[in-house]
């Protein structure tokens, strides 16, 4: 029973891994163009697999999505910026995995007061926030310069046009994962609570 139960754990472990390679390739999945912004959707996949396997299988997806960003990063760069600051695993990499690790743990705390549609939004919230703020933060910190040049903007305002990035991509990917992951997250925990 428990190795059907292991091998069951790790086929949706690699079936959200999948998700998160299609969501790179195919176009307008991963990343939806709205109204002049780029809205990510990737990040909903990887706080999906940490609320419902778990923190360590979240950070799992979430750094498989890392590593591809940063091959892509080498290989075929989805912006003019990924070449000068996503081929440093810091920010292609780390806030990929740390998704899973607060979104999983912000349910497992959050689990324990609430019940589960609105520990869902928050983790998917808090996840999303999660990659925003540390991919522009660490971008801000590490490639001041390069991020100022790149965006057109004096040093001394770099930071505060990086805070206008959260808000007008930030917030709408916070409300996204806010809306799916617990519309996802849900049947697929009463699912996995039957198997078991």
């Amino acid at each position: 029973m428990q190795r059907r139960s292991n091998a069951y754990h790790i086929s949706v472990l690699a079936v959200l891994i999948a998700i998160v390679i299609i969501q790179n390739v195919v176009p307008f999945f991963g990343y939806i163009p709205i109204l002049g912004l780029s809205l990510t959707t990737i990040h909903v996949t990887v706080i999906i697999a940490a609320v419902v396997l778990g923190p360590k299988d979240g950070a799992i997806v979430g750094g498989a999505w890392g590593l591809i960003d940063w091959i892509r990063a080498f290989t075929a760069p989805t912006s003019a910026l990924a070449p000068l600051v996503f081929t440093n695993p810091l920010v292609s990499v780390l806030p990929r995995v740390l998704i899973g690790v607060v979104a999983g743990w912000t349910f497992i705390w959050l689990r324990r007061h609430l019940k589960p549609a609105p520990s869902l939004l928050v983790a998917g919230v808090v996840g999303a926030l999660t990659n925003t703020i540390l991919v522009l933060g660490l971008i801000g910190t590490l490639y001041r310069h390069t991020a100022a040049g790149f965006y057109q903007v004096d040093l001394s305002k770099l930071m505060p046009y990086l805070l206008g990035i959260v808000g007008t991509n930030g917030v709408p990917e916070a409300i996204l994962a806010g809306v799916l992951v617990p519309l996802i997250g849900l049947p697929l925990m009463r699912f996995r609570q039957v198997k078991k």
